[in-house]
C-alpha cells in the first residue's frame, strides 16, 4: 500500500517549500487529470507486484474447542492474485487529492495444522478477499516551520466477503479453524490499511525532503527549485509555483531581477505541463554574465579555421600595417559589457548582448600591445531541444553591429573589418557558445521519471514544455 500512495502522490510534491510565500514564481508546474490517471495505473500496477512478492510473517496461537485447546500454525503465507477492478484519483479544489479503490480483491494462499489432544490435520488454504474498498484524502498543510508537508486527511478501509477453502482430513476442525479465522483477517483488513498508508505517507515526506531542490548546472550556476507556494488544486489540474531561480554557484543574493507574474493557458492534452518564465532565463543570464562566462579569447593556438596576424589585418587596415611592420600573432579578448537580454515573444527566443572585442598583437617577448578596440552589438536567437531530461538550447547568429571605441593605429573605417570579424565570431564564438549550451539545463528532479515526447513552445513572456512522462520501476 504504501508504494500506490507514494507513486499517486510523486507528481504532486516535485520540491521542498521554500517558505517565501506569495513571491511570482519562475517556473510553473502543472499535474493534469490525465497525469494523475497514469500516476494511478502506475501505482496500482507497482502495488499487485509488490503485494505478490511480500512474504508474510507466520502465525500460530491457541482457541478454545470443548474440552481443550487447538493449537494453529499458519505459514508460507502469499498473496497470488490482486485485482483492482475499480480505482479512482480525483482533484479536490481547495483541499488535495481523493484516492477511491473499489471492489479490490486478494487472494492468498497458505499452509496450515491445526492440532488438540486428539486429533491433529494439515494442508493447503486459499483464502479470496473481495469488496474491498478503500477511501483516502490527502492534503498539503503547512507545518510550524512554514514548509509543506503531504498528509492523510481522511482514511476508511470496509471488507465485504472473505472465502477461505481449506483441504484436509478432518471436517469438522476445519469448519471451527475457518469460522476462527474470518473475523482476525477481516479485522487486520480494516484495522491496518489506512495506518500502513499513513506510514507511506511519512516516507514520502522523507523522500522529499531528500530532493534536490538546488541543482548545480556546472560550476558556474544552479537553479532553485524549490516550492514558491503551496500546491493550487483546482478541478482540472494541479498548478505548483517553484522559484525557478538561476544564482552564481554558491551566491544566492543580489538578483537585480524580479518575477513577473504570468499564466499558462488552460490545457490538458498533456500529463505535464513547465512554463520557464523570462524572469527565469534572465536570472541565468547575470549568473553567467557575473562569472565571466561570456568573455572568451582566440589566439593563433586556438583558431581552428586560420592564423590571425597583424598581417592579415594589414592587409585590410592600412593603419595597421603601418603600425605593426613586422608580421605579430594577434589575439582577439571579447567580453560582454552588460548583463545580455533574454526576451521571449510568440515563437521567438532572442538574447541581445553588448560588448567589447580588443585586438592585441603579440609581442615576441611574450608581451601585447593593444591594436585597437570595437564596440560589438550582436542580436542571437536560441532554439531549444530536451535531451536525457536536461533543456539545451543552440545560439544562432542573426546580426552583428560594430563600432570603433579606441584605437591606437589611429582611426579607420570600421565597415572595413566587419566581413572577418564576423566570420571569427561565426566560426570561433558561437560554436564555443553552442557546445556550453548542449550541455543543457537540469530539469526538475522526477525521480525515476522520463519526459516522453516533449513539446517546447515559445509564447510571449514564458517557454512552454507539454509532455507526457514515464515512471520506471
Amino acid at each position: 500500500m504504501r508504494k500506490m500512495v507514494k507513486i499517486c502522490c510523486f507528481l504532486l510534491l516535485l520540491s521542498l517549500l521554500s517558505g517565501q510565500l506569495n513571491a511570482s514564481p519562475g517556473l510553473k508546474v502543472r499535474i493534469t487529470q490525465k497525469g494523475l490517471e497514469y500516476a494511478k495505473e502506475v501505482g496500482l500496477e507497482i502495488l499487485k507486484q509488490n503485494m505478490e512478492k511480500d512474504h508474510f510473517p507466520d502465525l500460530s496461537g491457541y482457541e478454545k474447542f470443548g474440552l481443550g485447546n487447538v493449537k494453529y500454525n499458519i505459514s508460507r503465507i502469499q498473496v497470488t492474485a490482486v485485482e483492482f477492478p475499480n480505482a479512482s484519483i480525483s482533484l479536490l479544489p481547495g483541499t488535495g487529492i481523493k484516492l477511491v479503490i473499489g471492489n479490490a480483491s486478494l487472494t492468498i494462499d497458505m499452509n496450515w495444522n491445526i492440532r488438540t489432544w486428539m486429533f491433529k490435520d494439515s494442508g493447503r488454504s486459499t483464502v479470496y478477499i473481495s469488496k474491498v474498498f478503500v477511501t483516502a484524502i490527502f492534503s498539503t498543510p503547512l507545518d510550524n516551520t512554514g514548509r509543506t508537508s503531504i498528509s492523510l486527511s481522511s482514511c476508511r478501509t470496509t471488507s465485504g466477503d472473505i472465502d477461505i477453502k481449506l483441504n484436509g482430513k478432518s471436517g469438522f476442525l476445519r469448519n471451527f479453524f475457518i469460522k476462527y479465522l474470518k473475523k482476525p483477517i477481516h479485522k487486520s483488513l480494516v484495522t491496518n490499511s489506512c495506518p500502513n498508508i499513513r506510514s507511506g505517507i511519512q516516507l514520502i515526506d522523507e523522500d522529499i525532503r531528500l530532493l534536490n531542490v538546488l541543482m548545480p548546472i556546472d560550476d558556474l550556476a544552479e537553479i532553485d527549485y524549490s516550492l514558491n507556494s503551496l500546491p493550487a488544486v483546482f478541478q482540472p489540474f494541479i498548478d505548483l509555483d517553484l522559484q525557478g531561480t538561476v544564482y552564481p554557484a554558491g551566491n544566492y543574493t543580489g538578483l537585480p531581477y524580479v518575477a513577473v507574474p504570468f499564466a499558462i493557458p488552460n490545457q490538458n492534452n498533456s500529463m505535464l505541463y513547465l512554463a520557464f518564465s523570462e524572469y527565469f532565463f534572465q536570472t541565468s543570464s547575470f549568473a553567467y554574465y557575473t562569472a565571466g562566462a561570456f568573455n572568451i579569447t582566440i589566439a593563433e593556438e586556438t583558431c581552428s579555421y586560420f592564423n590571425i596576424s597583424t598581417e592579415i589585418f594589414g592587409s585590410i587596415i592600412p593603419e595597421v600595417a603601418k603600425y605593426s611592420v613586422t608580421p605579430y600573432p594577434v589575439m582577439l579578448k571579447l567580453m560582454a559589457t552588460e548583463i545580455p537580454v533574454i526576451s521571449l515573444k510568440q515563437d521567438s527566443f532572442t538574447v541581445d548582448i553588448q560588448g567589447s572585442m580588443e585586438v592585441f598583437a603579440l609581442l615576441p617577448d611574450s608581451t601585447t600591445q593593444s591594436l585597437f578596440t570595437m564596440n560589438v552589438a550582436a542580436n542571437t536567437s536560441i532554439s531549444l531541444n530536451i535531451f536525457d531530461q536536461k533543456l539545451m538550447g543552440s545560439l544562432c547568429l542573426n546580426r552583428l553591429q560594430f563600432s570603433l571605441a579606441h584605437s591606437n593605429v589611429g582611426f579607420f573605417e570600421i565597415s572595413l573589418l566587419e566581413n572577418i570579424l564576423s566570420y571569427i565570431l561565426q566560426t570561433e564564438v558561437i560554436p564555443s557558445a553552442n557546445a556550453k549550451l548542449s550541455k543543457g539545463f537540469p530539469l526538475p528532479n522526477l525521480a525515476n521519471v522520463t519526459l516522453m515526447r516533449p513539446h517546447i513552445t515559445i509564447a510571449q513572456g514564458y517557454m512552454l514544455i507539454s509532455t507526457e512522462v514515464h515512471y520506471r520501476h
